[in-house]
């Protein structure tokens, strides 16, 4: 059994696209084990204020006529807020979209969600380290079943958890704490949920376009508007966060 020290939230999301900058949340499912084992669910359809496209539609199975009379976000975003608090985050490939996605929509209402202190466990990143195989794959290697209802969120999501505890008891490497298992995957170094932005040694710099592997410092000092650029670009919210904190402390360091 995996030991916490703090709860585990384990997310899934479905949504309009995967586009982190203009696509939203049309469904979320939280599956929250408190360190003494017990479960607790939360899981929401959502109106995403926007079309759902038929790509989506396809994967998922939820339509916009279902979300049509649901919440929105900002309807949610406390409730979801509290759940969530001082837990630690997991789920598949949820470093990569569903934690970033969900950043944006906190962002989107006027919530800053604090990551800080927080775990964050992408149960893909162990699978694709051991085995590299899809959900559906990897619920049958690991538990032996195969998953019915695929891309509903809280099966998804609940049965991401039962592949967690069974990577715990198929590989002893890994521990049965959330600090051990980190040890083994590592932590990703990353300034924004889109990692147009990385650290290195101690440095924020970038990590696309002309500018890779410049500190951001240094280009905004020399090049103010690639400031501007970025921030009336299709970036992520979360990206723009973070380079305005950057840009705002370059700022009184040349002041």
């Amino acid at each position: 059994m995996l030991q916490l020290s703090k709860p585990l939230a384990i997310i899934d999301l479905e949504t309009t696209g995967i586009n982190l900058g203009s696509d939203r949340i049309v469904e979320i499912a939280i599956v929250k084990i408190q360190p003494d084992g017990t479960k607790l669910v939360k899981r929401k359809l959502l109106n995403p204020e926007m079309p759902i496209s038929q790509v989506s539609v396809d994967v998922h199975g939820i339509t916009n006529e279902m979300v049509k009379d649901a919440p929105t976000f900002k309807q949610v975003a406390n409730e979801i807020k509290q759940f969530l608090d001082n837990c630690d985050l997991a789920g598949y490939n949820s470093n990569r979209f569903d934690i970033p996605m969900l950043a944006e929509e906190f962002l989107r209402v006027g919530l800053d969600f604090e990551f800080k202190g927080r775990r964050l466990i992408d149960v893909q990143k162990v699978f694709h380290m051991m085995e590299q195989r899809t959900l559906s794959a990897a619920y049958k290697f690991y538990c032996n079943k195969n998953l019915e209802d695929a891309h509903s969120a809280e099966a998804d999501a609940s049965a991401t958890w039962d592949i967690l505890q069974a990577q715990i008891e198929k590989y002893p490497q890994l521990g049965n704490s959330v600090e051990s298992i980190l040890k083994i995957l590592g932590e990703e170094n990353i300034v924004d949920f889109a990692r147009r932005m990385v650290m290195e040694n101690g440095v924020e710099v970038f990590n696309f376009g002309k500018h890779k592997g410049r500190a951001v410092a240094d280009v905004l000092k020399a090049e103010p508007q690639y400031y501007d650029w970025m921030m009336k670009g299709d970036f992520p919210m979360h990206t723009k966060q973070k380079l305005t904190e950057i840009f705002n402390r370059t700022l009184l360091k040349k002041g």
